[in-house]
């Protein structure tokens, strides 16, 4: 066998050979295509811009629509009526000077001329008991009187009358075996009851009445002080006629309760007088 020019495979002889590819048009082909993407991709993008756009249009207007509704509506709102420029009301006014401050207690209960409450043995011990600190008295009795010295004992008489003594109440109270007579001075001004409670030696004399008999002979414990215009006098023993000593405590202990008692009736009627006058009442 023989070949020709070429080989086996070559021009001349051998096995059928493919068709070459037409290389420009395959280039042509590309390019067209590379094209059309471009174009399709700027279509697309103008496309978008321009439903963005549609879409901020839409709501500008929606907004403007809202602006424009909402200046209506302030518009139509109704106008404050007027206020008239001249008034024929009165205007208020004020003092320039101030109240009164209301009366102190004490002040009231320091001078005749201030305390005008009605004064007896009843507005003075007006409960049946006389309580300190839970520790209850019955009250057995009471009396009044103007003679002053009448009713005092060693050198209280002289000190009551030398200052002006207006009036006397005393009451008996009792406890457990125990009773305190309590006596009431009553002066004109603080200073005379203060004088009155210095220059006092003796002692008030006890009240017996209700049951109650005591101080009539033995020993018992005595205490004088003043609050205000009053001065007041306690004497405290035993019921069953024994002597009170230095060491006790029992007789002692009623004697200065009785005595807080009578300083807290006197301070009440300050109170109330003062309660009053503060009200408008007196």
């Amino acid at each position: 066998m023989s070949f020709g020019q070429g080989g086996p495979y070559g021009p001349g002889g051998g096995a059928p050979q493919p068709p070459t590819p037409d290389w420009n048009a395959l280039a042509d082909d590309t390019a067209a295509r590379g094209r059309r993407r471009k174009w399709l991709l700027a279509g697309g993008g103008l496309l978008a811009t321009g439903a963005v756009a549609a879409i901020v249009a839409v709501a500008v207007t929606s907004d403007d629509n809202k602006g424009s509704g909402s200046d209506a509506s302030a518009g139509q709102l109704p106008t404050p009526q007027d206020l008239p420029s001249d008034s024929s009301a009165p205007e208020p006014t004020f003092s320039d000077v101030a109240p009164p401050a209301p009366p102190k207690p004490l002040d009231i209960i320091s001078s005749a001329e201030r305390d005008k409450a009605p004064l007896s043995a009843g507005t003075l011990f007006p409960e049946k008991k006389a309580v300190t600190q839970g520790r209850g008295y019955t009250k057995a009795t009471t009396s009044a009187t103007s003679g002053c010295a009448s009713v005092a004992q060693g050198g209280l008489g002289p000190a009551l009358t030398g200052n002006g003594c207006r009036k006397l109440f005393r009451a008996t109270y009792s406890q457990n075996g125990v009773a305190v007579t309590v006596g009431i001075a009553v002066f004109d001004t603080k200073a005379a009851a203060e004088k009155a409670k210095k220059e006092a030696t003796g002692g008030v004399a006890a009240l017996s009445g209700g049951g109650v008999n005591f101080c009539h002979g033995p020993v018992c414990r005595r205490s004088t002080n003043a609050i205000g215009r009053y001065a007041y006098f306690t004497i405290s023993g035993y019921t069953s006629g024994k002597s009170v000593t230095a060491s006790d405590t029992k007789a002692l202990r009623a004697g200065r309760d009785i005595a807080d008692y009578a300083f807290r009736r006197i301070l009440a009627r300050g109170n109330a007088q003062a309660s009053a006058a503060a009200s408008g009442g007196g």
